[in-house]
């Protein structure tokens, strides 16, 4: 009985860290697009937009990666507010 509840809490914990970890994704992608507008890209973004490609570019990749790793955020401000209005 007591390794089926140790085994319970050690799926809890390793769900909480991929919480967070999905929380991290977005805001970091963000600071790296900041990051590199800021600096200009540099070498790298002309590699990435040697296409020519209207969304091409670096801060372009990390501006849509974190578009894209967003929902973890939509989620908890939903469960939030939804948290609050029951209130």
């Amino acid at each position: 009985m007591s390794d089926a509840i140790g085994h319970e809490s050690r799926n809890a914990a390793a769900l909480g860290a991929a919480d967070w970890l999905g929380l991290a994704a977005a805001p970091t992608f963000a600071i790296m697009a900041l990051l590199t507008a800021g600096f200009g890209g540099g070498a790298m973004d002309r590699l990435c937009s040697a296409g020519h490609f209207p969304l091409s570019g670096m801060v372009t990749m990390y501006g849509l990666m974190s578009v894209f790793h967003s929902p973890p955020w939509l989620k908890l401000i939903a469960a939030r507010r939804g948290d609050a209005g029951r209130s």
